[in-house]
């Protein structure tokens, strides 16, 4: 079956990446461009096939995505591939060496943002879809692929309205198509992430009367965050990266004359199953009355949680992991299980009891930065590994 299926992976490989060259020439850079055009190019690809989709919305009525669903005639669990549409920021355009919405191919990879991630893996997905689409007596279950926008803003709409959409069957598990050959990602850490409001008096900068503004009262926190302790990846957890804390932004203040009385700061903790969001919590939390017991300010100190998601961890027989690691090494390849370090969909999906991978995919260069591409030598062979991975899912169904 190995062979057939890179065969005819081979014969679809023009179409998947002419797709592909569709979307990309449409930018939708996450937060600064409108979805509807990238997401007007696949509707009309799919509606040409006959396959079976809708629009996915958010709660505001936003358009957030597409989704597809291939029902089998027999019942059984459901599974998901997985594919944003939005992109990351181009960035300074002028050091790209080629448009960032070129879509073409050079020298055997296919460039322009969205190349890698992912839209590329979005134009995969919908062909194994429709390669089922006519074979649905064949398997128990059901296959969907979501087309998911406002990604790389971090606010995943399009996921979260498919796990609020009552009309979709649940997913037993899903399959994310992020880019990278030699992994299939099976993990990641969680994450805490909070805004800490820091007051202090405000007046004028040039009063007599020495006063510690907010922003000095910030630093202060900034140094006692990143003094605080950690568990290190030997803890007895068998999780293989530790926990991380990061600062990642600070606000407060404006002009010169005036001294600031609000100061906010950003902190972003990534979470092990050793380390979970109340341990985050505690910690900070300790940092900042440490900071009103040293530098007493007008109002405590407060934090303000902004984002939780747990840790997940597969074990490599766990599916869909097994499927896909599996195909992958039927068609010859030496793919290893990894956890990453950021979060990502998976992170979500864990939250609702969803087992996800989180990344196999073409080789890739560029990805969020300049001069994004993919290497399109291994087209053929990922997408017969994903599809077989799917036709054993099904057919375990």
């Amino acid at each position: 079956m190995s062979n057939d299926l890179v065969e005819a992976a081979t014969q679809q490989s023009e179409s998947v990446i002419q797709l592909a060259q569709d979307l990309i020439r449409q930018p939708s850079r996450g937060g600064i461009d409108d979805y509807a055009p990238v997401l007007d190019v696949l509707e009309t690809w799919l509606a040409g096939r006959s396959l079976p989709h809708r629009r996915l919305h958010d709660d505001e009525g936003q358009l957030v995505g597409l989704l597809v669903e291939i029902a089998g005639t027999r019942s059984g669990m459901w599974w998901t591939l997985d594919a944003c549409l939005d992109t990351a920021p181009f960035g300074d355009e002028a050091s790209w060496d080629f448009p960032p919405t070129i879509g073409d191919i050079h020298e055997g990879w296919l460039r322009g943002r969205g190349a890698a991630d992912s839209k590329l893996a979005a134009s995969v997905f919908c062909h194994i879809a429709a390669d089922l689409h006519g074979h649905r007596g064949d398997f128990a279950g059901g296959l969907a692929v979501l087309l998911d926008v406002d990604e790389h803003t971090g606010g995943f709409g399009g996921a979260l309205a498919y796990l609020a959409d009552d009309r979709a069957a649940r997913p037993a598990g899903v399959m994310i198509g992020y880019p990278g050959m030699d992994e299939v990602v099976v993990g990641g850490r969680g994450l805490w992430r909070a805004t800490i409001s820091v007051h202090a008096p405000s007046g004028h900068s040039g009063s007599s009367r020495t006063t510690v503004s907010a922003i000095s009262r910030a630093a202060r926190l900034v140094q006692l965050l990143d003094a605080a302790e950690l568990p290190d990846v030997g803890d007895g957890s068998g999780f293989p990266l530790p926990p991380k804390l990061t600062v990642t932004a600070i606000t407060g203040g404006q002009g010169f004359s005036v001294t600031p009385g609000l100061c906010s700061v950003n902190v972003d903790l990534r979470l092990t199953p050793s380390f979970d969001a109340g341990d985050a919590e505690t910690l900070v939390r300790k940092a900042t009355a440490e900071l009103d017991a040293e530098m007493p300010g007008p109002l405590p100190t407060q934090v303000d949680t902004v984002a939780v998601w747990p840790p997940f961890r597969l074990q490599p027989d766990e599916q869909p992991a097994a499927a896909l690691i599996d195909a992958a090494t039927s068609f010859g390849l030496s793919v290893r299980p990894k956890v990453a370090g950021p979060s990502n969909i998976g992170n979500l999906l864990a939250k609702h009891d969803i087992a996800a991978t989180a990344g196999f995919g073409v080789p890739y260069k560029g990805l969020h930065g300049l001069n994004e591409r993919a290497d399109l030598a291994s087209l053929p062979t990922v997408y017969a590994v994903y599809q077989q991975a799917v036709l054993e899912l099904l057919h375990r169904s």
